[in-house]
């Protein structure tokens, strides 16, 4: 079975080969944590958390190499910590809202049933010299001055874009193209108007590290060309992010890492998953729509976020609804109440053939309510299989009992009201006091409560 993965700097579709089977290392770029998460920011996390499931069940869990970044250097960042913490030193407030912003991220991403990278390095501790060897910012920068692709002036060091003669490769941006209206100025000190920051001046209130330029800090490209040599080495098989990330960010990164070592690429493939709108608009505080994972997860189990994500291929745009998390819930209702129980230690074909297609989980989902069918229909190999698949693409983590117990509780139902009324029913019918039995079960389904009867009883479930 061949894995297939579209790379955005070809533009095509290609099998996965990769540098070293017995290291498969991937590269994805992290949050800058100065707030919770909106639910935009959940689609990468979660779109690459599949992918490195499929590498770890193709090439073993020991074998893949999964590097997420976290941005904790930020214009934004030093307006949080200025607002919230004002009589703190700046560096002190700032770690403080970093770490915090940084537990809130791993809480929600948690319970979206994502697996934690195998490193997760902090952009702060890669700015200068490190005892252990590994990659830094200002070493970066001085290879890149050293071999003539930066330059300082104007108290920053800037990257000479023209001295990369195919820059904007990824992005399909040429050079002359980007010139042509660029407000030459506004940045009279540039050699070029594309040319972007490495190095910048910090003023007394903001944070900075001594340098050869000056007291200061990084630009926001050169972090991830840091971190990802680092942990991953100056060439490395995936790269992935947001589709808004293909310029000026990851064009930028491409530039830095291949003229500092002198190699014709970065990453053999390049993934950017598509935008997300809320309700047929584009999300924005503006317009009231935007949400954050935090609010949603009080309202929704995490593995319903992450199967109403899992609906829409990741390149394409995605609409997130109302109704989609409904259908989503009602969903993961009925798969845990056919397979929650099962361990599950295979996976079906085609949901493994259907995810190696670039990750084509519309197609996934569509196999699952096929096996599914089956798995119901009392067929065990059937079952185990579906649990299994499940299972491989982060679904499943909870009984059926703890699956029950956060629905009723998002939903605030009291579960021991909703059992004396299901005894107060049952007592009328035995009575036959229908009547009695019919208001019993209407003012629970006000409630949103939906009772099956059956030769073995009543159960209840909450409905969506």
């Amino acid at each position: 079975m061949e894995l297939k993965l579209h790379d955005t700097l070809t533009k095509e579709k290609r099998a996965f080969v990769p540098l070293d089977p017995s290291n498969v290392r991937m590269y994805v770029c992290g949050p800058t944590v100065y707030d919770f998460a909106h639910i935009g920011n959940a689609r990468p996390v979660i779109v690459f958390d599949v992918l490195f499931r499929l590498l770890r069940h193709i090439y073993g869990d020991k074998h893949v190499t999964y590097v997420r970044n976290i941005t904790d250097v930020d214009d934004k960042i030093n307006d949080r910590a200025l607002r919230d913490y004002p009589g703190l030193p700046l560096n002190e407030a700032i770690r403080k809202v970093t770490e915090q912003t940084e537990k809130q991220f791993h809480a929600d991403v948690d319970a979206l049933g994502c697996l934690r990278p195998t490193v997760e390095p902090r952009a702060t501790d890669f700015v200068v010299l490190r005892a252990d060897g590994k990659t830094d910012m200002v070493t970066l920068i001085k290879q890149l001055i050293a071999s003539g692709h930066a330059y300082e002036a104007g108290g920053e060091v800037l990257f000479d874009t023209e001295s990369m003669p195919d820059y904007g490769k990824l992005s399909g941006r040429k050079l002359d193209e980007q010139q042509a209206g660029a407000r030459v100025a506004v940045d009279a000190h540039k050699k070029n108007p594309a040319d972007f920051v490495l190095w910048k001046q910090s003023a007394e209130n903001e944070p900075g590290w001594e340098s050869p330029w000056g007291r200061g800090r990084p630009g926001w490209h050169i972090e991830c060309s840091a971190m990802s040599a680092a942990y991953l080495g100056d060439v490395f098989d995936i790269h992935g992010g947001g589709l808004d990330l293909i310029f000026p960010h990851h064009e930028n990164e491409i530039a830095q890492s291949r003229c500092a070592y002198g190699t014709p690429t970065m990453a053999n493939y390049w993934m950017h998953n598509g935008f997300l709108q809320v309700e047929g608009e584009k999300m924005s505080k503006s317009t009231g729509n935007f949400v954050t994972i935090h609010e949603l997860l009080k309202d929704w189990p995490g593995e319903v976020l992450r199967l109403n994500m899992l609906k829409t291929h990741y390149r394409s745009p995605i609409d997130w609804t109302l109704k989609g998390l409904e259908e989503s819930a009602k969903t993961l209702d009925d798969w845990y109440w056919v397979a929650a129980d099962i361990k599950g230690d295979t996976q079906s074909r085609a949901v493994v053939e259907a995810l190696s297609d670039d990750l084509n989980t519309p197609q996934v989902i569509a196999s699952l309510h096929g096996l599914r069918n089956v798995a119901a229909s009392g067929d065990e190999v059937a079952r185990s299989q579906f649990a299994g698949s499940l299972h491989l693409l982060g679904f499943l983590s909870q009984t059926v009992e703890a699956w029950n117990a956060r629905k009723q509780e998002a939903s605030g139902v009291n579960a021991s009201q909703i059992d004396a009324l299901i005894s107060d029913r049952t007592a009328a019918r035995a009575r036959k006091d229908f009547k009695e039995s019919d208001r019993i079960r209407d003012e629970l389904a006000s409630m949103g409560v939906v009772i099956k009867d059956s030769k073995d009883g009543t159960t209840w479930e909450i409905a969506r």
